[in-house]
């Protein structure tokens, strides 16, 4: 069953859109509809009809639990939680790559480019970030500007910027 939970960060509310423990979605936001709009449609069996749940509900426990335990220290813990997107070849080899990425180590477009395979394909490579409907578990706020400026970030800068810090702090 797909479900959403949201749960209290230091960086405001984080809400999980998840089917039995696999994320589809998921920010810093409390706008569920938001976060249902950027999954693909055929990901979501129910449609738009996705009820909130206690974070210690099957379907959203396990990225719960990661999630707290990426906001008590552990940055390596949301990258074991299993993730579903749907794009095309590219895109989803990328979101993959995305995943490789070290906390504490971020790439520039150029590098990340390079890492998926295409290195003359950056704006692809800005493209999967920017498509990625599973932040934090896919780790688009680890590629930054080839100048080492933040760039962009569905959520936020500041949120890009303490994510970032968090993760030095903890590498």
């Amino acid at each position: 069953m797909t479900a959403s939970t949201t749960l209290d960060t230091p960086d405001g509310p984080f809400t999980i859109v998840a089917d039995d423990g696999v994320v589809l979605a998921s920010g810093w936001t409390d706008d569920v509809a938001s976060l249902l709009a950027l999954i693909h449609p055929g990901l979501l069996p129910g449609g738009a009809d996705v009820p909130a749940v206690a974070e210690s509900a099957p379907e959203v426990a396990g990225p719960a639990t990661a999630v707290r335990a990426y906001y008590t220290g552990n940055p390596t813990a949301v990258g074991q939680v299993p993730v579903r997107q749907r794009s095309g070849p590219f895109r989803q080899h990328a979101w993959e790559v995305l995943r490789t990425v070290p906390a504490g180590a971020p790439l520039t477009y150029t590098e990340y480019a390079d890492r998926a395979g295409r290195p003359a394909a950056v704006r692809a490579a800005a493209g999967a970030c920017a498509r990625n409907a599973a932040a934090l578990f896919v780790p688009c706020h680890r590629v930054l500007r080839s100048d080492g400026t933040l760039g962009g970030f569905r959520y936020g800068l500041p949120v890009k910027e303490a994510l970032l810090a968090r993760e030095r702090a903890s590498a």
